[in-house]
C-alpha cells in the first residue's frame, strides 16, 4: 500500500520536488514523501523602482514641507541657540496681536456657523427631494467657487461701502439721509469679510454634507419614519449622526480657510487679523520674530482642529448595512415645496453672485465713483490687461506657474495613488496622510515658511530674487490632494486583473501602467489636473507673499497691486483681471464637474 504525504516548507525533509521513499513504522505500508517548498509571501513589494519613487517622495516632502515647518518652529522657539517662549509671551502681551487673534477666531467661527446653517437645508433639499430644475439649481449653487473672496471684496466694497451703490440708491429714493449712510460692511469691514467668506465657502460645506447625505442608507430613515419619527427628531437622531464625518470634513476646511484668508481683509483694509499680521511680518523677518510665533499659532490651531475632530468621531461607528444612491428614496416635491426651494435657493444664489456681478460691471466702467452705476462705459480695461506689459505678463506668469504645478501634481499624484493602491509599501498610511496634509495646511503658512527657509544666496531658490520655482512648488503642494484623491478613486474602481494579464504576457510594470492602467483612469486624472490648474491660477496667499517683484507677479498679486494705486482707472483694470480669472476657473469647474459628477465633493475631503 502506497500513500503520498506532502510536507510544505519542511527543512528536515529532502529538497523541493525530490521524491524519497520512507518506510513507515506500520508493517506493509510504504510512504512516498514529496517535499514541496512554497516561497513565503513578501511583506512589501519593494524593488528598485518602488524604492526610488519612495525616496524621491520622501525627499520632496522633506525639502518643501518639513524643512519650512521646522525652520519656522526653530524661529519661534529658539533665540540665540536657546529654547525660549518669550516670543509667545510678547505675542500675548501685545494689544494689537491679541485683538488680531480674537478677530480671526470670531470671523472663522461665524463663517463656519453661518455656512452650516446655509448648507444643511440646501443639502437636505437637494438629496431628499426630486423637483423640476434640480440639476440646474445644483450647478448654480457651486457658482460662487469661481472667484476667490478677495476679488469679490472689490465688488462688495463698491456695492456696500458707506457711499457705495446701495446707500446711494437709497439716498436717491429719499429713504436714507445723505449725511447718515449705513455701515453695511460693519466695524471697518468686519461683517463684510464674514459675509463674503460665507458666500464663497458654503459650496465646500454643501459638497461635503450633500455627499454624506447621498451615501446614507435610505432604509434607516424609512425605519425611523415607520416608528413615528419625523421632522427635527428624524434629522437629529438619524441623519445628523450619520453625516458627522462629512460635516466635520467640511467644517474644518471652512474654519481654517476663513481663519487664514489674506486677500479679503487686505482689500477691505482690515489689518487686525492674524493673516495680515503675518503678511506684514514677511518684510522684517530678520528683525521681528513675531511672524514665526503667529505662524506656529496657526499650525497649532490646524493640528488641534484635526485632533479634536478625530477625537469627536473616535469610538463611534458610522458604517451602514447598505450605502448607495438615494435616488430611489427621493420624494417627489409638491408644487408648493418646489416653489419654496426655488425661492430660498434663488435668494442664496443671488446674494452670492452680487460681488461677481459687481466685478463684471466694474470691469466695463471707465470711472465708477459716487454713483449708483458707472456713468461711462468702456471695454478699454480688457485691452489694457492684454496690451500693458505688466498686466499681460501677470496672465502669462499665472498660466506658466499653474501649468507647471499641474504637471508636477499629475506625476506625483499618479505615483502616490499607484503606490497606495497597487503596491504593499511600508508606512502606506503615513504616505497617504502626507499627501492629504496640504489640504489642511494654510497657504499662508507654507508661503511664509518658504520665504523664511529659502533665504539663500541662490537666486533661483530665493523668492526675493526669483520666486518661480517656489511658486510652482507651493501651488503644487497645496493642490496635490485633489489629484491624489482623484487618481486614488480611479485606481480603486479599476480591476487589477487587466494589469496582471499584461504582466503575464511579459509587459514591464511601467509599460503596463502607461498602456493599461492610465487609460482606464484618464477621466479621473483629467478632472484632478483641471482642478489643480484652475485653483492654482487664482491662489491668493502664495502669490501675495512669494512674488515680490513685478515681473514675477501672478494675476492675484497684480490685482492687489492695482487696487492700491491712486489711478482712478486701476480698479477697472483689476476687475477685468478678476473676470479673466473667473472665466478660467468657471470653465475648469464645469469640465471637472461634468467628468466627476457628484464625486466632485470627495475631492474636498480631508
Amino acid at each position: 500500500m502506497v500513500a503520498e504525504l506532502i510536507f510544505e516548507n519542511a527543512p528536515e525533509f529532502p529538497a523541493p520536488g525530490q521524491v524519497t521513499p520512507w518506510i513507515g513504522p506500520i508493517p506493509g505500508f510504504r510512504f512516498t514523501v514529496l517535499c514541496r517548498y512554497f516561497p513565503a509571501v513578501k511583506k512589501y513589494d519593494l524593488n528598485f523602482s518602488t524604492t526610488a519613487f519612495l525616496s524621491l517622495l520622501l525627499l520632496f516632502f522633506g525639502a518643501f514641507l518639513f524643512y519650512p515647518a521646522s525652520f519656522m518652529l526653530k524661529g519661534a522657539f529658539f533665540a540665540g541657540g536657546k529654547f525660549t517662549l518669550s516670543y509667545f509671551s510678547l505675542l500675548l502681551e501685545s494689544p494689537l496681536q491679541r485683538q488680531s487673534i480674537f478677530n480671526s477666531f470670531v470671523i472663522a467661527f461665524l463663517t463656519t456657523a453661518l455656512t452650516t446653517l446655509l448648507a444643511l437645508p440646501l443639502a437636505h433639499w437637494m438629496t431628499r427631494f426630486d423637483f423640476w430644475g434640480k440639476t440646474l439649481l445644483g450647478g448654480l449653487l457651486l457658482v460662487p467657487m469661481i472667484m476667490p473672496p478677495f476679488v469679490g471684496a472689490i465688488g462688495l466694497g463698491q456695492l456696500l461701502a458707506r457711499f457705495g451703490s446701495m446707500n446711494l440708491f437709497l439716498m436717491d429714493l429719499g429713504i436714507l439721509p445723505p449725511d447718515k449712510p449705513i455701515d453695511w460692511l460693519g466695524q471697518g469691514g468686519f461683517w463684510g469679510i464674514v459675509l463674503l467668506q460665507v458666500m464663497n465657502l458654503y459650496p465646500i460645506m454643501f459638497l461635503n454634507v450633500s455627499a454624506a447625505m447621498a451615501n446614507m442608507d435610505p432604509s434607516l430613515r424609512e425605519s425611523a419614519q415607520n416608528l413615528g419619527a419625523s421632522g427635527w427628531r428624524l434629522f437629529r437622531t438619524i441623519t445628523l449622526p450619520l453625516i458627522l464625518p462629512g460635516y466635520f470634513a467640511g467644517a474644518v476646511i471652512v474654519f481654517i480657510w476663513a481663519f487664514t484668508d489674506l486677500g479679503t481683509p487686505l482689500i477691505f483694509g482690515f489689518s487686525r487679523l492674524v493673516p495680515v499680521q503675518i503678511f506684514d511680518a514677511v518684510n522684517d523677518l530678520n528683525t521681528n520674530p513675531m511672524g514665526y510665533a503667529l505662524v506656529v499659532l496657526v499650525l497649532a490651531l490646524t493640528l488641534a482642529l484635526f485632533l479634536v475632530s478625530k477625537r469627536a468621531l473616535a469610538g463611534r461607528r458610522y458604517e451602514m448595512m447598505a450605502r448607495g444612491h438615494t435616488g430611489g428614496a427621493e420624494a417627489r416635491a409638491t408644487p408648493g415645496r418646489t416653489l419654496a426651494i426655488w425661492a430660498v435657493t434663488a435668494v442664496v444664489i443671488g446674494l452670492a453672485l452680487l460681488p461677481h456681478l459687481t466685478v463684471i460691471v466694474h470691469s466695463f466702467a471707465e470711472h465708477w465713483f459716487f454713483s449708483v452705476l458707472p456713468r461711462e462705459w468702456t471695454a478699454a480695461n480688457y485691452g489694457e490687461i492684454f496690451g500693458h506689459g505688466l498686466t499681460a505678463s501677470s496672465i502669462r506668469n499665472s498660466l506658466f506657474y499653474s501649468s507647471l504645478s499641474a504637471l508636477l501634481d499629475l506625476v506625483l499624484g499618479v505615483v502616490i495613488a499607484w503606490l497606495l493602491t497597487r503596491k504593499r509599501i511600508p508606512f502606506a498610511g503615513l504616505l497617504d496622510a502626507l499627501a492629504m496634509l496640504p489640504l489642511a495646511l494654510p497657504g499662508l503658512v507654507l508661503a511664509f515658511g518658504y520665504v523664511a527657509g529659502f533665504d539663500f544666496k541662490i537666486p533661483w531658490l530665493n523668492p526675493r530674487d526669483n520666486p518661480t520655482l517656489l511658486l510652482v512648488i507651493s501651488y503644487s503642494v497645496r493642490r496635490l490632494p485633489y489629484i491624489v484623491r482623484s487618481a486614488y478613486a480611479g485606481f480603486q474602481q479599476t480591476s487589477p486583473t487587466l494589469e496582471e494579464a499584461s504582466a503575464n504576457l511579459g509587459a514591464p510594470p511601467f509599460r503596463t501602467l502607461r498602456k493599461i492602467t492610465l487609460p482606464l483612469v484618464m477621466a479621473n486624472l483629467i478632472a484632478g489636473t483641471i482642478l489643480t490648474f484652475s485653483f492654482a491660477m487664482l491662489e491668493v496667499s502664495d502669490g501675495l507673499i512669494l512674488a515680490m517683484r513685478e515681473q514675477f507677479f501672478p494675476i492675484t498679486k497684480m490685482i492687489w497691486q492695482l487696487m492700491g494705486r491712486i489711478d482712478p482707472g486701476a480698479p477697472g483694470v483689476a476687475c477685468a483681471l478678476g473676470v479673466v480669472g473667473m472665466l478660467i476657473l468657471s470653465v475648469s469647474l464645469l469640465v471637472a464637474g461634468k467628468i466627476l459628477g457628484q464625486k466632485m465633493g470627495q475631492m474636498f475631503r480631508v
